[in-house]
């Protein structure tokens, strides 16, 4: 007979400590100081500046590599 008001007490602890977890959660998220309008618009412009540096340095070098195997190897 003890053994199912442990079990029931166990399921409910479990049930418990989610729905605790949850409310945790939420209390933590509404700590979040989410960043203004103006601070996500520069963030986007920088990271949108990285991005084509990026791209253009890294296609540079593809090229240039490229042109240099091609000539040692004389692939054309």
């Amino acid at each position: 007979m003890s053994d199912k008001n442990n079990v029931k007490t166990g399921k409910a602890v479990q049930k418990s400590s989610l729905f605790s977890f949850f409310r945790e959660v939420k209390a933590e998220v509404k700590k979040i100081t989410w960043p203004s309008k103006n601070e996500t618009k520069k963030a986007l412009i920088a990271v949108l500046i990285f991005t084509v540096i990026y791209i253009v340095l890294v296609g540079g070098f593809d090229f240039i590599f490229k042109s240099l195997f091609e000539m040692i190897l004389k692939l054309k």
